[in-house]
């Protein structure tokens, strides 16, 4: 069974950090790109980084380029999202993704 699941999420202050994870399982992990994404409250989800397939190329929408780094451990199984310079717009629940799977989501909350 495919299985996503994402941890370190929390509370924090603007221009705080906080590191993601998303352990995964049922599938050739190594093999394939896995996505974040982030729905805030009331909206759609929304990728907003992208880590391939050996050798690991990233991408990442405007709004998070310079702020979140995605990597992987592809002998853990296991994508990290870094987040920095955090904003209240960036509070979100955030789901890693892959072929039409996600977990359950973390929640990150950005707040003053």
């Amino acid at each position: 069974q495919v299985q996503l699941v994402e941890s370190g999420g929390g509370l924090v202050q603007p221009g705080g950090s906080l590191k993601l994870s998303c352990v995964a399982s049922g599938f050739p992990f190594s093999n394939y790109a896995i996505t974040w994404y982030r729905r805030p409250p009331g909206k759609e989800r929304d990728p907003i980084a992208t880590i391939g397939k050996p050798p690991s190329i990233t991408t990442y929408v405007d709004s998070v380029k310079g702020r979140f780094t995605i990597s992987r451990d592809n002998a853990k199984n296991t994508v990290y999202l870094q987040l920095n310079s955090l904003r209240p717009e960036d509070t979100a629940v955030y789901y890693c993704g892959w072929a039409g799977h996600w977990g359950q989501g973390t929640q990150v909350t950005v707040s003053s």
